[in-house]
């Protein structure tokens, strides 16, 4: 057990119990007070839920697994690591689910809810007997679950990926190794805790004997609080959606970076970012190495490219760069078979993070298939993301195969009218929906923010895309915003809270109108630009 991820925290912990683990809201959590709730959790699991690794050895049966249905806290994190000391599978589920698919993942998952984080690491009352050492297994199968994560498909319940304890010694061995983390390393986490990105922000953090700064998730799209985390302690390594930079530029936006200063890496990941969005980070962040990192919950990340902030984009978007150590990755054709030169196709991969298959309910089509030159590997991932592969042997991704619809019988690929949108320096962020149409079959319906003083138009606009798109791919309306549009809590684009009010039927031109305001408001501004097609 002395290489996996729970020891080397607790041994790290032992060694120094007053070294910085977590930072929230201003506060500081040592190592040695994170263990001491981690163990008060265990315990009680342990007394509630059969002890470590119940139903024990020899049983033939795997344990049941736990869930964990709470917004990120040191609290939620140390009930977390009680999980892995007792090498408890832990389903982490996000505390945003409706309570009807919140009952149907557990039931999917066969997991049991725990009570709220600070009731199981609740401190005992003034003159309690002391809290008993837990029952850590000294050893462990590497292909036990250790982490149940969830999907973000946008469809149906989220599928359930387990992450095994091999998997995740890996993966924290792997990032911390790459990226430099040790005990004077502070990385940002700024994703939810149930999201696959805390795998690098806040365990191989942890590993590494470094300290998280945890943003909260209440707060994750206020400037203030970012600003105020990283004034009050300096960071080190950033990583996050497109959102999460857009959010920290804006923290800048008075002229004063110096909390961006320390940072010495940042790291783009989960959607894609325009080439202005990009350009204005370097400026922000003086002594940083940029890195675009790819990978989805199956498979964790598979790709890393470090960007050259003179020339970021030499095709068109940031290049997916090099497998990561351990990966393989091949090109698939429409009819499956294996692309070797230059060329567009689906992307599939095997990392030695991914899952070993989904839990529960699993799709009709696996997407795990076996490598057509190396079966003996274990099965590969389809990820659903098209990519291109260039002449200079570069990977550029294209859009996502599931974005592929016919219009008027032709195919179009909705990311790829996105990606021309926003390629106009006029424009800020784009999100383009095909919507059902009883003559077209589908129709597409853009909705845009402009840049800052941009004084584009509808016209000008429809002008500038026919010079670069297929006529079957021109919006049949653009509607215009002053405001960022909806997101999710994991800072892709929420293209149901779109589709939802845009719906289909006739537009009738009005004007503008706000999308993206904050979520008391966001229902009532996402319908009035329903009934805004633009100038």
């Amino acid at each position: 057990m002395s290489s996996c991820l729970p020891a080397r925290i607790v041994r790290h912990a032992a060694h120094h119990p007053d070294a910085p683990a977590l930072f929230w809201h201003g506060n500081t959590t040592g190592y040695g007070e994170l263990t001491a709730m981690a163990g008060r959790a265990a315990t009680w699991i342990a007394a509630h839920h059969g002890g470590a690794a119940a139903p024990g050895p020899g049983s033939g049966e795997r344990p049941r697994p736990l869930a964990l249905v709470a917004k990120k806290s040191p609290e939620a994190v140390a009930v977390v690591l009680a999980c892995l000391l007792l090498r408890r599978p832990l389903l982490i589920a996000s505390a945003d689910l409706g309570a009807e698919a919140l009952s149907a993942l557990l039931v999917s998952a066969g997991a049991t809810r725990l009570p709220a984080p600070a009731e199981l690491t609740a401190s005992p009352g003034e003159g309690a007997p002391p809290v008993p050492s837990a029952p850590y297994p000294a050893t462990g199968d590497p292909d036990d679950i250790a982490l149940l994560l969830t999907t973000s498909g946008s469809t149906g319940i989220p599928k359930i990926a387990p992450v095994t304890f091999g998997a995740l010694d890996r993966f924290t061995a792997w990032a911390a190794g790459h990226f430099g983390l040790d005990a004077r390393t502070t990385v940002l986490n700024h994703a939810p805790l149930n999201f696959d990105l805390c795998l690098f922000d806040i365990w191989t953090t942890l590993g590494s004997g470094g300290c998280a700064a945890l943003v909260d998730q209440d707060l994750a799209v206020n400037p203030a609080h970012l600003e105020g985390i990283l004034r009050a302690r300096p960071v080190h390594v950033v990583q996050g959606v497109p959102l999460l930079h857009a959010l920290l530029a804006r923290t800048a936006a008075g002229g004063d970076a110096s909390h961006l200063a320390p940072v010495r890496h940042v790291l783009i990941t989960g959607d894609a970012i325009s080439g202005p969005a990009f350009a204005a980070l370097p400026p922000l962040f003086p002594r940083a190495r940029f890195h675009n990192v790819y990978g989805c919950t199956e498979t964790n990340d598979s790709f890393v490219h470090e960007i050259d902030p003179q020339d970021p984009m030499p095709h068109g978007a940031l290049p997916l760069g090099r497998p990561v150590a351990g990966t393989r990755a091949w090109i698939r054709t429409e009819d499956g078979g294996v692309l070797h030169g230059p060329g567009r196709g689906e992307l599939v991969v095997r990392t030695p993070f991914q899952t070993p298959g989904y839990l529960g309910a699993a799709p009709a089509v696996s997407p795990f298939v076996p490598h057509p030159q190396d079966q003996d590997g274990g099965p590969c991932y389809r990820t659903g993301d098209l990519v291109r592969r260039h002449p200079d042997g570069t990977l550029t991704l294209e859009g996502r195969r599931d974005f592929v619809v016919k219009v008027r019988g032709v195919r179009v690929n909705t990311a790829e009218v996105e990606a021309a949108l926003c390629a106009h320096d006029g424009i800020e962020e784009a999100a383009v929906l095909a919507l059902p149409d009883d003559e077209a079959g589908k129709v597409l319906h853009a909705v845009v923010r402009r840049a800052p003083a941009a004084t584009l138009d509808s016209l000008t606009l429809r002008h500038y895309l026919g010079q670069r798109l297929p006529r079957a791919a021109l919006p049949r309306t653009v509607r215009w915003s002053g405001e960022p549009l909806p997101r999710t809590s994991t800072g892709k684009l929420d293209r149901t809270a779109l589709t939802d009010v845009l719906g289909p039927g006739p537009s009738v031109p009005r004007a503008p109108a706000a999308v993206g305001a904050p979520a008391a408001r966001l229902s009532a501004d996402i319908r009035r630009i329903s009934q805004g097609t633009g100038d």
